[in-house]
């Protein structure tokens, strides 16, 4: 009980100092907002390869031939050819492939009786931007295959040919925005929560009061839990604010559950505030602190999938953002809002923050104990 009071009254300190000093208030309330606007109306992005999976239910000639353009067309990256229509759903869910291509059994049949040969095309709407490139590479295909099947003499010059039928799946009309917004909860949160977690014992060292902290009757495990409640807090509360801006303001729709949202959030931030501990352990000043902010949260957003595909990058680099937990909040944000994904559907992005946590927080606890000695 004495050890509950003792952290309580260090956290009311350190909430005190966050909202008396005008810097940590600007810190809160200032760069969210302006990343919140910037990042909503501004970014654009610009992909190269897409995955995608096969089912071919014609296997004809025509068919195959057909197929065989994208493979050849350096902009798409074949990953399954599936046997039955019910692993369609299980390829995109998971993201295994940004495309599905289905070609109907009709399709020799049609294209030989010169009425339209459908050829379906279900994309994966939560990468507007993904799906909008694709949609326009198959396009192009379509339209050199059927001039080839005019000039092959397969159809006449005003037949239909192959008939282009895109579906986007959890994005009907591929709006950027929801894409874009949908995850910004998750870079304001870690923007606030690094930045007031790594300047909590940095400022105590420059302000000259660490040593008068440490001769307080206070452990170092509890001076760690009373610093970083209050960053925990401000970043929570920063991502449910602008998660409610991306619904209510950018009209982006949430279709999973709050307690999802809740607890991905909450896994996350704690993770983030193991990393920021870690940076204000090693930093004597709040100078170092905020340039050691700096060099994780770069890289971590430039390695997350929110500006570019993951799938884009080389392998090794694509192994090495697995231990990114931005990566996986965004990709857990964006399933929630636009898939519906509750609790269940967001655990294999969840196991791995809390397992960052379990590292970083303990290192964190080591360091401030060893260094304060």
């Amino acid at each position: 009980m004495e050890s509950v009071r003792r952290i309580i009254a260090l956290m009311l300190k350190e909430f005190s100092m966050v909202l008396k000093d005008p810097k940590s208030r600007f810190v809160i309330i200032g760069p969210p907002l302006i990343q919140f606007f910037v990042f909503g109306y501004a970014a654009t992005y610009d992909v190269k390869n897409v995955r995608y999976a096969v089912f071919d239910e014609s296997r004809t000639p025509e068919s195959r031939q057909l197929l065989s353009r994208f493979g050849g067309s350096g902009h798409f990256e074949l990953t399954k050819t599936l046997l039955n229509e019910n692993e369609i759903a299980f390829m995109i869910n998971r993201q295994e492939a940004r495309m599905v291509i289905h070609i109907g059994p009709q399709f020799n049949r049609d294209l030989h009786a010169g009425r339209p040969a459908t050829m379906q095309v279900i994309v994966d709407g939560r990468n507007s931007n993904v799906a909008l490139i694709a949609l326009g590479y198959i396009g192009a295909i379509v339209k050199q295959y059927n001039q080839e099947l005019v000039k092959t003499g397969v159809v006449t010059p005003n037949g239909p040919g192959v008939l282009l039928v895109d579906r986007p799946w959890f994005n009907a009309n591929l709006q950027s925005r929801w894409y874009i917004v949908s995850a910004l909860g998750g870079i304001i949160s870690m923007v606030v929560v690094m930045i007031l977690t790594s300047l909590s014992v940095a400022r105590e060292r420059e302000f000259g009061t660490f040593d008068q902290l440490l001769v307080a009757p206070f452990m170092p495990g509890e001076i760690l839990v009373g610093k970083s409640l209050p960053g925990m807090f401000f970043g929570l509360m920063d991502a449910l604010i602008f998660c409610l801006g991306a619904v209510y303001w950018f009209g982006v729709p949430f279709r999973g559950t709050v307690p999802a949202l809740v607890l991905v959030l909450a896994c996350f931030i704690i993770t983030i505030v193991g990393v920021g501990l870690l940076v204000s352990s090693l930093s004597m000043t709040m100078q170092q602190a905020l340039l050691g902010s700096f060099v994780f949260m770069m890289p971590s957003v430039i390695l997350s999938g929110f500006a570019t595909p993951i799938e884009n990058m080389p392998r090794w680099l694509q192994i090495a953002t697995l231990g990114n937990p931005l990566r996986h909040i965004i990709r857990a944000l964006r399933d929630i809002f636009l898939e519906g994904a509750g609790p269940g559907m967001v655990w294999p992005q969840i196991w791995p923050l809390l397992l960052m946590a379990a590292f970083t927080l303990p290192l964190a606890a080591w360091l401030f104990r060893h260094r304060s000695e």
